[in-house]
């Protein structure tokens, strides 16, 4: 397999990932799941559909919980 060229740009990017990959993995974090194909393909689509992305999905659907759970404790 042959390597791109080694540009200004791509050593400058490499750098740059060398000394900001703790900190960006401290920053952000991710869930590792496993969906249907089935399940994950109606997901795909309705997001498609209504122009929603994953980590939109995710607030609303904390926040969507987060308030039925408030409220069942009330």
């Amino acid at each position: 397999m042959e390597h791109k060229e080694e540009t200004p740009i791509r050593k400058a990017r490499r750098k740059y990932e060398q000394t900001n990959k703790e900190q960006r993995m401290q920053a952000t974090k991710q869930f590792n799941t496993r969906l249907s194909s089935q399940m994950y393909e109606e997901i795909s689509t309705f997001l498609k559909k209504h122009k929603i992305t994953k980590v939109q999905l995710i607030y609303e659907g904390y926040k969507a919980l987060v308030n039925q759970y408030d409220k069942k404790n009330e």
